[in-house]
């Protein structure tokens, strides 16, 4: 199964594998959401959207329709 940005619940953390660049502002790929990076999902808003994400240090907000677009790879601590 792959999973995306929308898959991961509070707490969790990925690595990016995968950024369909067709679907995903600019902004969002200027900002560090680059396949590798780490991501963590620190809050979500009322009603699910939108997801208050930690990449690599940035603080961003983004909705739940773009995050389905972004392929992540979940992290798993023993």
């Amino acid at each position: 199964m792959q999973y995306t940005l929308a898959h991961l619940k509070r707490g969790e953390q990925a690595i990016i594998t995968d950024v369909s660049s067709n679907h995903i502002p600019l902004k969002l790929l200027e900002m560090g959401c680059l396949p590798g990076n780490v991501v963590e999902l620190v809050q979500l808003a009322p009603f699910q959207d939108p997801m208050y994400l930690n990449i690599n240090g940035s603080h961003l907000a983004i909705r739940k329709e773009t995050a389905i677009h972004i392929l992540i790879e979940k992290v798993v601590h023993e």
